[in-house]
């Protein structure tokens, strides 16, 4: 337990006159070279030598959260680019800012009601209970349902698919979804499409990503798909034409325009 009056300490880098390291790794001797972006990634994420099917695992979650098209992160990239080409950085902070509990980010309130389902005495009763209760407030179930992929989001199968392959995950956090999408779906009386980010926070979860940082996944690998966004926008610019395009399919309505 950590003593709240003890000084702040770090564990995730030193450096010296003539080395650096990064928890307990030599940045030179031992990462450079010789480990993936992706490992040293979650190594310092979650502490530890992360396993081979971490690796798989964050690999297929950050493919999947990369690109959607022109998604409200992509077009604020883009505007925002257009606005001051010489701030790339700013561009992809402005992208970034639109991953939260609408798009991108989902995955981390999914999570949370599957916190719930497997901390509980009765998990299919909890399931059910969270269904009821976004049926009741009419309010989507994190994790489900999407505006272009119907009735079933391919990401989210394939996903699944990969978890269930994968004998040195326990698939708890993968019932407890299943259990969840059976309850949606019977709460809707119909078939509710299991969308990307809900089969995210489950995989996730099954190598030990803790709920509260399972949006910073998507904020790293949508961070490469915006980076994208901007070489296409200097090849081709768009912002421009969203801009014009919002002009004239917003009519002004008020007394000035009479």
């Amino acid at each position: 337990m950590t003593d709240k009056n003890a000084p702040p300490v770090t564990r995730l880098c030193t450096h010296t006159l003539t080395s650096l390291h990064y928890r307990d790794a030599d940045l030179v001797k031992d990462l450079m070279g010789q480990k993936t972006f992706t490992e040293v990634m979650l190594m310092q994420i979650l502490g530890r030598t992360p396993r081979p099917v971490d690796m798989r695992v964050a690999d297929v979650v950050l493919i999947v959260l990369m690109e959607h098209g022109l998604t409200p992160s992509a077009i604020a990239t883009r505007l925002i680019y257009m606005s001051a080409p010489e701030n790339l950085q700013g561009a992809v902070s402005a992208g970034l800012l639109a991953v939260g509990s609408s798009f991108v980010g989902t995955m981390e309130n999914c999570s949370r009601l599957l916190d719930r389902i497997l901390a509980a005495d009765d998990p299919e009763a909890e399931a059910a209970a969270i269904a009821a209760h976004h049926r009741a407030q009419k309010s989507p179930v994190p994790g489900f349902g999407h505006h272009l992929h119907k009735p079933v989001d391919p990401r989210a199968y394939k996903l699944l698919e990969l978890g269930r392959a994968e004998p040195e995950l326990a698939g708890r956090h993968i019932r407890a979804l299943e259990q969840l999408s059976a309850a949606v779906d019977a709460a809707a009386g119909r078939k509710i499409t299991l969308n990307a980010t809900g089969a995210v926070a489950a995989l996730l979860g099954e190598i030990g990503v803790p709920t509260g940082v399972m949006r910073g996944f998507a904020v790293i690998s949508r961070a490469a798909g915006l980076v994208a966004h901007i070489v296409e926008e200097q090849q081709s610019p768009s912002g421009r034409f969203i801009w014009d395009t919002v002009e004239h399919a917003i009519p002004y309505v008020g007394e000035g325009g009479r």
